[in-house]
């Protein structure tokens, strides 16, 4: 009988901030590595210890002991600790496809400089993984993973070893953790207790789902430290096991070891969100702390598309590197994604620290934003204050699609009043100008465009210059509509003010009553704050859209749970309305009404009062619905979401992290009391339903969560107000998923803003522009102190029926040149070409970590770059 391989696996799952905040895990860290070092340095037989997936421990240990960091090199580089793949150990579902890229390219190169990478895809604790991560592994240069949670409990999932395909075709060999997890091991490093006992039912647990010779044992849990005596029980457990063979292994050691067993394992496909009765899965947690969630996802559109893609663009003719800062950003960032902080599932003041780095991604990338554009259009704050007595005001375009647009751009206009003089007055004597004042915009061919004021009020605006102190200034604020012409993708252009001409635009928006009307769409306001929409290209009509509606929530940061016998809370009205902006080129209405919500005991003295303001939009030139809710939550133990009636029950199509896909509908309910099956799913930028003649789709920036009610609607998580890290007392999920721990922070009391919107759609093929249209349109800047704005010329273009953008960033690294990505959504092979106005040196086709490079053909003298790409598949070009 062939013998088996127990490979010892020592580990430790380290939290960077869960109910405790960083900085006390962090100083629980340094010591822990401390020992672990000392331990590693004195025990031969202790030849591999793996830290958990993540390289960012490291960099918090370096922090506190950089005098070690050679010996943590060493060890690195002879194989005894092991770093990586990944920066953090992100939950999987919530951040975007590129963020999970991002993420593996940090840690990619943290574990370069550290001396080695874990050539495994370890998340032995993300709740549920996206169908896209066998492409990321693939595409990283991995071929192994190791997950728990979101398998298991079903027909044909009962081994611990299996083939997991993507949606392109990639595969990774796939070990399934054991019910109990990572932890399975710990109680076999305890001085106290028999050996035998914990390793004969350690030992039943594994063989009973072991499909190979080859086993893997995880010896470890969350924040533990390494066995006392590794050697020791090393040699237990072989004289325990004799024939068998017991070694300390590495991880890959164990799947280089397994290759020929996985070869015939079973084969899985789709996203892995469910194991019922096997363990939790915990999907509850995406729509815990939203407001967090929301506040994240808007950073990973700004840094996507638009610091990083305007940072590649002004880098090209020799400008200057914002790779530093874009990285800064991207590593607070990241940060923020790991997997409980993201989810929500924190203490108050874990969540309070995310907040801050998440305002420190802003930073950055607002930085990264206003530098890159001004070099594009040769915009020198210094030059400028030098020769202010020739400054003239202009405002500068930019189109962040890789296709041309037009459109109708809202920007802000600033007019001067008076300096604000700062520091001892002197003889000092402030400048005064005239403020706002009519005005028209012409474009590049001199023609007047069509302008609209929406809004003016006064207030403080701040020049900076790297050589000058910061001019600060009193300014009357005009905010306006504007129809631009037509910018390429990526392209820029320049509009200059002149005197005021009237030019009426072709198409209009305009209110009638409680209606917002243009020739694409009606939009209705309704008694109870809901919309009814009708679309004139079909006829179709929905009604009681994003109608609010409030229910008990009995549960806690990682499980909605239903308060017993509670009645669902409608939006009822009265309402309050006002016009905010009468067209030609913007229509608004303004509603204003309070939601009284019902409280977690569903008892008339437990409600509470939730105001709602909701800013309702239509463009002239578009049957986009744009919408803002501003609410002011007063309310507790409450799930307040938005209704969407869809016409129709037929499957959605939901946005994915890299493109979009069909809804996956859950398993039935298997009555086990482990976990209740949750009926919401997570969703990025869209969920559209198409019925008989036309579809209805709504959008929103990045991550949400919803839900396919019994009647096909859908309904969105604003917000999950809740008071307890974790409750023991859920019949959906009896037991405690965390320390206990009180959260009156995550009750999200306050106020909170919610960006959505709504629009007919005829195919699923037009969500990503719509999205675009909406969430990316052409963007303006107002430079008041320009002096001879020139628009670059370095546009570039996709082309390609059905290809989705996804990104265009500087290089990682310290080389030259810029990386272009799009995906195929599709179910055929997808031609596509790259076109860019200036010719460019070189094309390489890539991995998604920009490795493994296979030169492409240019055409029209470096002008073009053609590929293919694969159904479900992503392209990734690298041009020089």
């Amino acid at each position: 009988m062939a013998t088996l391989t127990f490979h010892l696996i020592f580990h430790t799952h380290w939290d960077r901030e869960w109910h405790l905040p960083r900085a006390a895990l962090h100083a629980r860290l340094v010591g822990t590595l401390d020992e672990l070092l000392d331990r590693l340095a004195r025990d031969p037989g202790f030849t591999s210890f793996l830290l958990d997936g993540q390289s960012v421990l490291l960099e918090d240990y370096a922090r506190a002991r950089p005098e070690r960091v050679e010996e943590v090199r060493a060890l690195v580089r002879a194989g005894r600790l092991q770093v990586g793949p990944w920066y953090v150990l992100a939950d999987e579902q919530i951040p975007a496809g590129e963020s999970l890229v991002r993420n593996l390219l940090l840690g990619a190169a943290d574990a370069a400089v550290w001396g080695g990478r874990l050539g495994v895809l370890y998340s032995p604790d993300a709740f549920g993984h996206p169908e896209y991560l066998p492409e990321l592994a693939r595409g990283t240069g991995l071929e192994a993973a190791v997950v728990w949670r979101g398998l298991g409990g079903t027909s044909g999932q009962q081994g611990d070893r299996y083939r997991w395909r993507g949606p392109s075709g990639a595969e990774v060999r796939l070990w399934h953790l054991p019910p109990s997890g990572y932890e399975i091991g710990v109680d076999l490093g305890r001085e106290s207790g028999s050996i035998e006992e914990a390793w004969a039912w350690v030992r039943g647990q594994l063989i009973a789902r072991a499909a190979g010779r080859e086993i893997p044992v995880f010896i470890g849990a969350d924040h533990h430290a390494a066995p006392l005596d590794v050697s020791r029980l090393h040699d237990q457990l072989t004289e325990l096991e004799r024939p068998n063979r017991v070694r300390v292994s590495r991880l890959d050691e164990f799947f280089a070891a397994a290759a020929s067993e996985f070869r015939e394992a079973p084969l899985l496909t789709g996203a892995l969100r469910f194991a019922p009765g096997y363990t939790w899965s915990l999907q509850g947690v995406h729509g815990t702390r939203a407001p967090l969630k929301r506040r994240m996802s808007q950073l990973e559109v700004w840094l996507t598309r638009a610091a990083e893609p305007l940072a590649a663009l002004a880098r090209r003719p020799q400008g200057r590197d914002y790779r530093p800062a874009l990285e800064q950003a991207w590593r607070a960032l990241v940060q923020c994604q790991f997997h409980d902080t993201i989810c929500g599932t924190t203490s108050d003041v874990v969540a309070r620290e995310a907040a801050m780095r998440l305002e420190a991604v802003q930073a950055y990338a607002d930085e990264v934003v206003r530098g890159a554009a001004y070099d594009l259009v040769g915009h020198d704050p210094d030059r400028a204050r030098d020769q202010g007595v020739t400054q003239s005001p202009a405002l500068a375009l930019w189109n962040p699609a890789p296709r041309a647009r037009d459109g109708i751009v809202v920007v802000d206009c600033t007019f001067f009043r008076k300096d604000v003089l700062v520091g001892p007055p002197g003889g000092r004597a402030p400048r005064t100008g005239r403020g706002a004042h009519a005005f028209s915009l012409h474009g590049p061919d001199g023609a007047a465009l069509p302008l609209q004021v929406l809004d003016r009020r006064s207030g403080h605006e701040r020049l900076d210059a790297r050589r000058h102190y910061p001019d600060q200034d009193e300014v009357d604020r005009v905010r306006i509509a504007v129809r631009v012409p037509t910018i390429p993708g990526f392209g820029t252009a320049v509009l200059t003010p002149g005197a005021p001409q009237s030019r009426r635009p072709e198409d209009v928006a305009e209110v009638q009553a409680r209606s917002l009307v243009n020739r694409h769409v009606v939009v209705t306001l309704d008694r109870t704050g809901s919309l009814l929409l009708y679309d004139r290209a079909s006829g179709a009509r929905w009604l009681d859209v994003l109608r609010l509606e409030s229910e008990g929530d009995a549960g806690d940061a990682y499980t909605f749970w239903p308060v017993a016998r509670d009645r669902l809370v409608r939006s009822q009205g009265p309402i309050r309305v006002r016009r905010v902006a009468a067209g030609p080129l913007v229509a608004g209405l303004e509603t204003r009404w309070t939601l009284r919500a019902v409280g977690r005991s569903g008892s008339q003295n437990k409600r509470g009062r939730v105001d709602i303001r909701m800013t309702v939009m239509v463009h002239a030139d578009s049957p986009i619905v744009r919408c803002i809710l501003d609410i002011d939550n007063g309310a507790t133990d409450h799930r307040l979401r938005a209704r969407i009636p869809m016409g129709s029950r037929n499957p959605a199509i939901v946005g994915t992290q890299f493109g979009y896909g069909a809804e996956i509908a859950p398993p039935p309910d298997s009555g086990l009391p482990l976990e209740a099956t949750p009926r919401t799913a997570p969703a990025h930028r869209y969920v559209a339903v198409f019925g008989a003649s036309r579809g209805l789709a709504v959008l929103a920036p990045g991550f949400f969560e919803y839900e396919r009610t019994p009647q096909g609607d859908v309904a969105i998580t604003l917000l999950r107000a809740i008071g307890a890290l974790s409750r023991s007392d859920l019949p959906g999920r009896p037991g405690h998923a965390a320390w206990p721990t009180a959260t009156p922070e995550a009750q999200c009391l306050g106020r909170t803003r919610i960006e959505l919107a709504v629009a007919p759609v005829a195919a699923a093929e037009a969500l990503p522009e719509i999205w675009e249209s909406v969430f990316t349109p052409v963007r303006g800047v107002w430079i008041r102190d320009a002096i001879g704005l020139t628009a670059a010329s370095g546009a570039v273009t996709l082309e390609g029926a059905g290809l989705v953008f996804s990104t265009l960033k500087p290089v990682a690294g310290t080389g030259e040149g810029m990386v272009l990505r799009c995906l195929n959504p599709g179910d055929t092979r997808a031609a596509g070409a790259w076109r860019f106005a200036e010719p460019v040196k070189s094309a390489h086709r890539t991995r998604l970590d920009e490795a493994d490079p296979v030169p492409l053909v240019l055409e029209d003298h470096g002008r073009v770059v053609r590929f293919s790409v694969e159904p479900h598949d992503t392209s990734t070009i690298v041009v020089r």
